[in-house]
């Protein structure tokens, strides 16, 4: 990886940044299934209302040049060993056409200006052990190795 691999190189201009709704589904089916996660308009629909119904959480999409180019999705939850609230990013993703632009910085300060305004003690975020081009963006901007996580699937998901 060369020197300043994960520092913007595009000119894109700050995006607008903006909690989603329900009007973004389709945006939102786009990006997710992107990100390797397919989901159709109907099901990010859903998705968006009960997180919009939900105050310990958010969804956050990046619009720029006219049209939606990422999101990140917020779990403020409380944890117990801590005892504080965490911020977990449970999903970040910029279309293939804008990143390298600064977009996913963006999206990550916002998500630390959330946490913050919550009062969470620390902001997190889980990626898979294949995606190492994130891993290296995510230490980039100041995230560090945490803990291994282990899953038990119980179902489909």
């Amino acid at each position: 990886m060369r020197p300043g691999h994960f520092a913007s190189r595009g000119d894109l201009p700050d995006a607008d940044l903006r909690s989603a709704s329900v009007m973004d589904a389709d945006d939102v089916a786009a990006l997710l299934s992107e990100m390797g996660y397919p989901c159709s308009e109907r099901e990010a629909r859903e998705r968006i209302r009960l997180i919009t119904a939900n105050d310990r959480q958010a969804l956050v999409v990046a619009r720029s040049g006219g049209r939606v180019c990422g999101l990140i999705g917020l779990d403020f939850m409380y944890y117990l060993p801590l005892g504080s609230t965490t911020c977990r990013i449970t999903a970040l993703v910029v279309t293939s056409d804008a990143q390298g632009q600064g977009l996913g910085r963006q999206l990550l300060k916002e998500a630390e200006r959330r946490a913050r305004f919550a009062g969470a003690a620390r902001l997190e975020l889980v990626s898979g052990s294949q995606r190492a081009d994130a891993h290296a963006f995510y230490k980039a901007c100041g995230f560090s190795d945490g803990t291994v996580r282990f899953i038990k699937r119980l179902g489909d998901a």
